[in-house]
């Protein structure tokens, strides 16, 4: 019976887990650009997202230097560049402010969507 119940109670909080997670992803897309909560992630946007973007151009920078020996002779530098310090600036300073679509690298096309 103990261990019934153990399951029992597991299975219930994994599934108000789900449930939980569901209900906020389908009121996540009912919001308006208008709407506070949107106002709010913008706002979250500006004072944790940028900072920390910046936070990883400079330590991508630092990253991109000790690996030069090993991107050069495979000529691969200018895509390391890119990756490393590139897009983590781009991404603090050449973005919207209220940007409501950020994709953080997934889906896109060769480009990159700051240029």
């Amino acid at each position: 019976m103990k261990e019934f119940k153990k399951i029992f109670l597991l299975l219930l909080t994994v599934l108000l887990l789900i449930g939980s997670l569901y209900s906020m992803g389908w009121a996540g897309d009912q919001l308006s650009r208008d709407d506070t909560v949107v106002q709010g992630w913008s706002l979250l946007d500006l004072l944790v997202a940028r900072p920390l973007s910046v936070v990883a151009g400079v330590g991508g920078s630092a990253i991109f230097v000790v690996t030069l020996p090993f991107t050069l002779p495979s000529g691969t530098t200018k895509d390391a560049a890119h990756m490393f310090i590139v897009e983590p600036f781009q991404f603090s300073f050449k973005r919207e402010v209220p940007d409501k679509d950020i994709n953080f690298g997934r889906n896109q096309a060769s480009g990159s969507r700051y240029d």
